[in-house]
């Protein structure tokens, strides 16, 4: 009998604890899409119909390897309308195919094109810093626009983005593409990138605050103040770190400037990936930097498991409170893709398999790291 009361009691237990876990997760998920949608009212976005911009502005394209990419691009650029006086330098980061030709080609029909040949980089400097450090330092203009070169602009995306920069008072601004996702893989994951911003980050407060923590941004896209480009350092404040877009934004918060991630699904998209392989390879090599610390990357990918895979499961098992955290986590989701022109339907109802998915990513980019197997590009991390 002893046993079987002890049976009970462990059974009874685990009930009450399933219980508290699936409300808490609830809870959580719900105070998060709350948080999405207010997130979604304050989202900066550039102008449709941007003033034609007074002074240079110098887009910078760090291209390694990109030889089948770039010439969209450049002809976006070719395209832009509304900056008189802009100047496109590409820097050809010692690439293994035929990137350094096609910029040449471009420059010989477009006299504000230039190709910067890379240098390898010195130790202590990642790849792609260390181009767009080369890049910073040739540049002439009042303003910096980086792009990268799988990026698609529309005719007015420069303009609009020098616009938002002006209009905003601000000295960085980082207008997200609208992320193009084709297979299941892209699509699990990539909209996973405006998310996870839209739904932690307060908007309003990192605009002001110069907390290192309340700092987003994508190097796909971004614009940055010259003045408060070098006063920051540049990116070789940033020289060794796989997210360099979020540390060149730190490091112009640490000299006193101020900057947010917008909306730029308007005038840009962008393809990172074409498949799940990668999707894998690309998150492996970057997500282990993402959260400071393996035991942040397990504090965050808990709390997040809590929120949208705990309810959903308990939904699944016929619990209602986890059907309504599942619901909140579905809406949220929904909230974020229909503010940043990404897929919201079907998609968003899979949201905790992209919970999932990440959490996998982040174990993976860990594990590689402490490994010392991390590679981008054919260069170690």
């Amino acid at each position: 009998m002893s046993r079987l009361a002890g049976r009970a009691r462990r059974a009874a237990l685990a009930r009450a604890l399933t219980r508290i876990l699936t409300r808490t997760g609830t809870v959580l998920a719900v105070g998060l899409t709350v948080h999405t949608v207010r997130n979604a009212r304050l989202l900066r976005r550039p102008p449709d119909e941007p003033p034609a911009v007074r002074g240079r502005v110098s887009v910078l394209v760090p291209a390694r390897d990109e030889a089948t990419t770039l010439p969209r691009l450049l002809a976006c650029l070719a395209e832009q309308t509304g900056v008189p006086d802009l100047e496109v330098l590409v820097c050809d980061d010692r690439s293994s195919d035929a990137t350094a030709d096609v910029v040449r080609a471009a420059a010989a029909r477009d006299p504000r094109v230039r190709l910067v040949p890379g240098r390898e980089p010195p130790p202590g400097w990642l790849g792609k810093p260390h181009a767009c450090h080369q890049l910073g330092r040739e540049a002439t203009g009042e303003v910096l626009v980086f792009v990268d070169a799988d990026v698609t602009l529309a005719p007015h995306a420069v303009a609009a983005t020098v616009a938002l920069l002006r209009g905003s008072g601000l000295d960085l601004v980082s207008p997200y593409p609208r992320q193009l996702a084709g297979s299941a893989g892209e699509r699990l994951v990539q909209p996973l990138l405006q998310w996870s911003w839209l739904t932690t980050l307060p908007l309003g407060r990192a605009e002001r605050s110069p907390r290192a923590s309340l700092a987003a941004a994508n190097g796909q896209l971004l614009a940055v103040d010259a003045t408060a480009y070098r006063r920051a350092g540049g990116h070789a404040a940033v020289a060794g770190e796989v997210l360099e877009d979020i540390g060149l934004l730190r490091a112009v918060k640490r000299s006193g400037g101020r900057g947010v991630p917008c909306d730029g699904s308007g005038v840009a998209a962008c393809r990172m990936y074409t498949s799940w392989a990668q999707v894998e390879a690309g998150y492996t090599k970057s997500l282990w930097s993402a959260f400071g610390s393996p035991a942040g990357a397990a504090a965050v990918m808990g709390v997040l498991a809590l929120a949208y895979v705990w309810p959903a499961a308990a939904a699944l098992a016929g619990s209602r409170v986890g059907a309504v955290g599942y619901a909140a986590g579905v809406l949220g989701r929904y909230v974020a893709a229909e503010a940043t022109g990404g897929r919201s339907l079907p998609d968003a109802l899979a949201h905790p398999l992209s919970v999932l998915a990440a959490a996998w990513l982040t174990a993976r980019s860990l594990h590689g790291r402490r490994h010392g197997t991390l590679t981008w590009k054919g260069r170690g991390l």
